[in-house]
């Protein structure tokens, strides 16, 4: 048992992680309202020998806290935008790499949000990899990702499709008065 499982185990969560296995794939995960859906939904897919990449303000990549971030696949967000668009970058990143699998909460943060960002949404587009919708259950302690969605290219109805998944989901929320549409 890795280490992985046996934290997941001591603290009675499980998971249904039954999408296909996808060697590059756009992962969204909501309702996102707390830091431990970060720890959590990483517990949960390293524990099925899982890589996952993440994206995460670039605040927290200071020594000595880089090195692990970064070896757990973490993308550091510049605040302020040079060069590259990071969408572009994180497409690039699909289009030059055998494996990619990049976890991303459309909300962008863990405050009440109606408007969820578009990135992911132009990533797996540009990128043509599908998306993987999970949930980080608090209520039930389990960790889902069994379906999936695959980008149609218009932005508008694609993240309609998406928020109609995720309609029902603020139960599952640690903070559920945080999680909008």
């Amino acid at each position: 048992m890795n280490l992985w499982k046996l934290f997941l185990r001591m603290t009675g969560w499980k998971t249904d992680i039954s999408a296909p296995y996808r060697n590059k794939c756009v992962i969204c995960v909501a309702p996102h309202t707390s830091n431990w859906d970060f720890i959590i939904g990483l517990a949960a897919y390293k524990s099925l020998g899982r890589n996952a990449n993440f994206l995460m303000k670039e605040f927290w990549f200071f020594f000595p806290l880089n090195f692990i971030l970064k070896g757990l696949g973490g993308i550091p967000v510049p605040r302020k935008k040079k060069g590259a668009k990071l969408t572009e970058v994180v497409i690039n990143k699909f289009r030059t790499s055998e494996y990619c699998n990049l976890a991303v909460t459309p909300e962008g943060t863990r405050s009440k949000q109606t408007e969820w960002k578009t990135g992911f949404l132009y990533i797996a587009t540009e990128a043509d990899v599908p998306i993987q919708l999970g949930v980080i259950d608090f209520k039930n302690k389990e960790v889902i990702i069994r379906d999936e969605y695959f980008p149609t290219g218009n932005i508008e109805s694609d993240m309609k499709a998406i928020k109609a998944f995720y309609a029902d989901k603020s139960s599952a929320a640690r903070y559920p008065e945080k999680f909008s549409i």
